[in-house]
């Protein structure tokens, strides 16, 4: 795996195997799938963009590379020189620069570089390529040349079912009235609710206590008489 002078990982647990799919299960037929055709998903915060990108990364391994714009619009644009060559490469955030005309050129030159090289491109962003503000022709008819999907939101069945995937991987099994007990008291957004079970499986071990409703319960009254 090719990595960013930037201190920047692969999440452990971003894999297709844990990734709760709901309505965006042609998403991942596709990324799965060996075609060069270039990619661009998009949607809302904590619809799974970076999850997905990085599992097609660790499902390539060594030949893959991950660049996250959002954390790289500080560099130079010429940061990307080199990852043409990687035979997949998967760009997050790219949303991020637009309007930046030497980003934008930068992404011009990449897109046309991996076509010659037969490279993988798949991209995300919070808008579909034309909903962005780019101010480069040239890359805005390049954005626009992907293949486009849509990632949906998971209702309330297809979160219970990430958090139970997201627990799984934690060696923990998460009863579904105790992931109904978090949606109706927490953030829904799949961020907050990750970093809630997390803190929640800390918790329990360091307590010797299972994941119940009244464990908790308990630990959500003790974080909020810390902040009061």
């Amino acid at each position: 795996m090719k990595q960013l002078p930037l201190g920047v990982r692969l999440r452990a647990g971003a894999v297709y195997e844990s990734f709760a799919q709901g309505r965006n299960s042609e998403i991942v037929t596709v990324l799965r799938s060996a075609s060069a055709v270039p990619v661009w998903l998009w949607g809302a915060h904590g619809s799974g963009k970076t999850h997905l990108l990085q599992a097609a990364c660790s499902a390539a391994g060594e030949t893959a590379a991950y660049f996250p714009l959002n954390r790289s619009a500080s560099l130079p644009p010429e940061a990307l020189a080199g990852y043409e060559r990687s035979p997949l490469l998967c760009i997050d955030d790219v949303d991020q620069v637009a309007g930046d005309q030497a980003w934008e050129r930068a992404l011009f030159h990449l897109f046309n570089e991996a076509a010659e090289l037969r490279t993988r491109l798949i991209f995300a962003a919070a808008v579909a390529p034309r909903q962005a503000a780019w101010v480069l022709d040239d890359w805005r008819s390049r954005a626009a040349a992907c293949v486009v999907y849509q990632l949906h939101e998971l209702d309330d069945a297809g979160r219970i079912e990430a958090l139970r995937l997201r627990a799984a991987q934690r060696g923990l099994q998460l009863p579904d009235e105790t992931s109904e007990y978090l949606l109706k008291r927490m953030p829904r957004d799949l961020r907050s609710l990750f970093d809630l079970l997390d803190a929640l499986d800390e918790a329990s071990m360091v307590e010797q206590r299972r994941l119940t409703i009244p464990f908790i319960r308990d630990e959500l009254e003790k974080h909020a008489n810390t902040k009061s």
